[in-house]
């Protein structure tokens, strides 16, 4: 049996998964199953857990930006978004997503 795929619209700029193109501006269209759509979610939630955490730890002038594993785990993430958008886009998002620094 084929699963039914849907389209949603990803931002990565407001951290958000639209089902309506409408709602809010978005910057990649995806198709895929019902089952993908928490993923993206939990990721986007955790990015905006662990950007909160270095807000507080930027008022720690002891601890310098570059040895902040925080920051490490916020990139993970959105390498893990930008390949799940990779997969279930269209060709000219992916030649695009594939020229990326993080990408590569």
């Amino acid at each position: 049996m084929i699963e039914e795929k849907y389209p949603m619209y990803i931002s990565i700029n407001h951290k958000m998964v639209l089902t309506d193109p409408h709602a809010s501006t978005w910057e990649y269209k995806v198709e895929v199953t019902r089952e993908a759509y928490p993923v993206f979610e939990k990721l986007f939630s955790q990015m905006e857990q662990l950007e909160f955490q270095n807000f507080l730890r930027s008022h720690l002038p002891y601890i310098p930006y570059h040895y902040d594993q925080d920051n490490d785990k916020v990139d993970l993430r959105l390498k893990k978004i930008y390949a799940l958008i990779h997969e279930y886009t269209d060709d000219e998002s992916k030649r695009f997503i594939e020229q990326l620094p993080l990408f590569r």
